[in-house]
């Protein structure tokens, strides 16, 4: 009996872990309608976070191509596109890296964290993190 509660609790633990971290989906909300935009799923690699556009819920969007891009991203497909790029853990928050804009095709600099267990504040900037916007991103379950 002690063995099942305690797997049991592991189990609880491990769940709310996972909650408690900026790693996994998270639905985009467009700032202007307020409607749902896209799906990014956020992950680690190397001790670095990124973030992939891996559904587009705007049926007239699906098959949208960063026309706005320079570079490698020009004239690609959002959808599977990284969008979030190098951040590293400092504190609560992640921060060091960007986050490319596919409607204007632009690069910010970015720092996400956790406003809550299924929120995440997502803020692009220029220069100063006081010259930008903020996004609030909900966890996808």
């Amino acid at each position: 009996m002690k063995n099942l509660m305690l797997t049991i609790g592991v189990f609880f633990f491990a769940l709310t872990m996972q909650s408690q971290s900026v790693i996994g989906k998270w639905k985009t909300i467009d700032d202007e309608t307020g409607e749902a935009k896209s799906i990014v799923e956020v992950y680690e690699k190397s001790g670095k976070v990124y973030g992939k556009v891996v559904e587009i819920l705007r049926e007239n969007h699906k098959k949208d191509v960063c026309s706005k891009c320079d570079g490698a991203e020009k004239n690609k497909p959002i959808l599977g596109m990284i969008i979030i790029n190098g951040l590293k853990k400092d504190g609560s928050e992640y921060n060091g890296g960007t986050i490319l804009d596919p409607t204007n095709g632009k690069k910010y600099k970015c720092y996400i964290e956790l406003d809550s267990a299924d929120k995440l504040k997502v803020r692009g900037y220029v220069g100063v993190s006081i010259m930008g916007r903020t996004q609030y991103w909900t966890r996808v379950k």
